[in-house]
Order: C-alpha cells, then sequence, then structure tokens
C-alpha cells in the first residue's frame, strides 16, 4: 500500500477540488469542474461498494494489461472514456460544488472504513475488475490525479 497516495486520497484531493469553479471548462473533455467532482463521488461509490457491479466491461484477453497499466505512473490518455459512461455528461445531482465535494469527502472516509474493516476484501471495478486496498488506492490516485490535471489543480499547494 502507498502511504503517500493514501494521504493524499484523505487529505488532499478535497482541497484542491475546492479551487475548481463549478462551470469551469476543463482542458479536455465535456465535463464541466461540478461534474468532474460528482464523477469522483460516483468512482469512491463504486469503491467502497456502495455501488456494485458485477459486469467488468474490459474484454478478457485485454484485462491483464489494462490492470498492469493501473498499476503503473503512466497517466490516463486526456480523453480516456470508461466504457460504462454515457458520452455527455450526467446531469448534476447536487445544487451546488461544495455540497458534491462535503459528499466526495464522505465517500472516501466510508471506503477507507471498508478496507479497515475487512483487509482482505475485494471491490468489482467495471473496467480494471476485482480490486484490493492496495490496487484501489493506485486506482483511486491514478484517476483523481487524471482530473485535477484536467482542470489545472495538479500544482495547488496546500497553505
Amino acid at each position: 500500500m502507498d502511504q503517500n497516495k493514501l494521504d493524499f486520497l484523505q487529505n488532499d484531493l478535497a482541497f484542491r477540488l475546492k479551487h475548481v469553479a463549478p462551470d469551469a471548462e476543463g482542458k479536455w473533455g465535456k465535463m464541466n469542474g461540478q461534474q468532474m467532482v460528482e464523477h469522483l463521488v460516483l468512482v469512491f461509490k463504486n469503491a467502497n461498494g456502495k455501488i456494485k457491479t458485477d459486469t467488468i466491461y474490459t474484454p478478457p484477453e485485454k484485462l491483464a494489461h489494462r490492470r498492469e497499466f493501473m498499476m503503473s505512473e503512466e497517466p490516463f490518455d486526456q480523453n480516456f472514456r470508461s466504457p460504462v459512461l454515457p458520452e455527455e455528461p450526467l446531469p448534476q445531482h447536487f445544487q451546488t460544488i461544495n455540497e458534491a465535494i462535503e459528499k466526495l469527502k464522505k465517500e472516501i472516509k466510508h471506503w477507507i472504513e471498508v478496507y479497515t474493516q475487512n483487509p482482505t476484501l475485494t471491490i468489482r471495478n467495471p473496467v480494471f475488475g476485482d480490486l484490493n486496498y492496495s490496487e484501489s488506492i493506485q486506482l483511486l490516485y491514478k484517476h483523481a490525479k487524471h482530473h485535477l490535471a484536467q482542470f489545472g489543480l495538479d500544482s495547488q499547494d496546500k497553505t
């Protein structure tokens, strides 16, 4: 387990997201700032088991390669689109981006609690398959960094 990545997800991610405007346009993609935060809420809800999937959308013959990429430090392509997402961004669910950030913080906390209570647990990701805690940390860190870069938030310092 990479403690630095876990610390980033637990302590720094929400801070950086507070620096994006709800209607901000990303350097790529179609989501605005709030849609991106709400997307991360759903990602963490999958990672903590609140959103369950039985399906792995990656063809079996490509899964090992995708998992190898997931565990690498190579970033996602800018316009990578998950096969589980619609072409257009989902409608906003929260009234404000701050509400979405607070919900994200709760989902992150729940994700950590789930694995703390059951360290051998695996939870199915629809693209990368069944992930243990260490793999989940890696994917969520990589995914968060992708969206921070999308909105120019990848070099924010906590001050």
